[in-house]
């Protein structure tokens, strides 16, 4: 009786945690634009592994087409071999699935092998942009070198775009509460008055091991998602930036735009919701609703 009951436990507390780890709580409407982010992820360790399959448990409940990717996306070596063990092998079932991943470029990435590698969809460019639906564009930027040329072609597509929606990504944040690196003060003098400017709604960054919201910077909602294979625990300082942080898990966060409205969830390696709302583009404060 006793082993009998001990089986039932079991099966009840796999079945909760299985259940909580797929509990999706964006709308789902009918033609938005659903994806996800992850960012630092390429170790090819457990924890790598072990978001691919929360990812992955995502998708099946929220089928989201593409997703994008905050650099570092191979730790150490960039053989075939690592490609294989620390991106084609973890999101095995998503690409097999039809879903695609577009990369910016981290400080631990080799560009003359990732820009050129067909599963990043980077075009053999180092900053590239990419539209998935009308009125929705997103910008990869190399934060690693913002010269002119990228400042001058980043201001030109986003004059051209045309979008209601610009979503800018790149791995340094420029605003951050992490004490190992903290806001890139450079980059931010760098390309904030042109994404000021051109009516930038949302940027999406990695670098720092953790999540972190940043409350809105002039209009812009600033997101953090660098610990979807890293992890940097206990790291966010105590600063009047963070809207919402999380650094006790590995995270990745899941996204969905509709209409002038965009949900998101941040979803934590043991299945937990680090963070939920919405931001609304049309309000230039970038009101957060949670």
């Amino acid at each position: 009786m006793r082993r009998i009951n001990l089986i039932l436990i079991y099966v009840i507390f796999v079945a909760a945690v299985v259940g909580y780890a797929q509990n999706i709580q964006l709308p789902m409407k009918k033609d938005s634009v659903k994806f996800a982010i992850i960012g630092d992820n390429g170790t090819g360790d457990k924890a790598e592994y072990q978001i691919a399959d929360k990812l992955q448990a995502a998708h099946d409940k929220y089928p989201f087409t593409f997703v994008v990717m905050m650099g570092d996306n191979l730790y150490g070596g960039e053989a075939p071999q690592d490609f294989d063990k620390k991106f084609e092998k973890p999101y095995k079932a998503l690409l097999d699935a039809g879903v695609k991943f577009y990369a910016t470029l981290g400080n631990h990435d080799d560009p003359a092998r990732q820009i050129s590698y067909e599963k990043f969809n980077m075009g053999g460019k180092h900053y590239y942009t990419f539209k998935p639906k009308e009125d929705v564009r997103f910008f990869s930027l190399d934060s690693n070198y913002m010269d002119k040329k990228q400042l001058d072609w980043f201001e030109g597509e986003l004059k051209a775009s045309g979008s209601a929606w610009k979503i800018a990504y790149f791995h340094h944040p420029i605003y951050s509460s992490g004490e190992k690196h903290g806001s890139n003060l450079e980059l931010r003098n760098a390309i904030e008055p042109v994404m000021v400017k051109y009516g930038v709604d949302v940027v999406l960054t990695g670098h720092e091991h953790f999540y972190e919201h940043i409350k809105p910077q002039q209009g812009i909602n600033y997101f953090i998602v660098g610990s979807s294979g890293q992890l940097r625990e206990g790291n966010i300082a105590k600063t009047e930036l963070t809207a919402k942080g999380f650094d006790q898990d590995n995270t990745f966060m899941l996204a969905e735009i509709a209409g002038d409205e965009m949900f998101f969830q941040v979803i934590s390696r043991s299945g937990k919701t680090a963070d939920s709302g919405s931001i609304k583009r049309a309000e230039r404060t970038s009101k957060v609703t949670r």
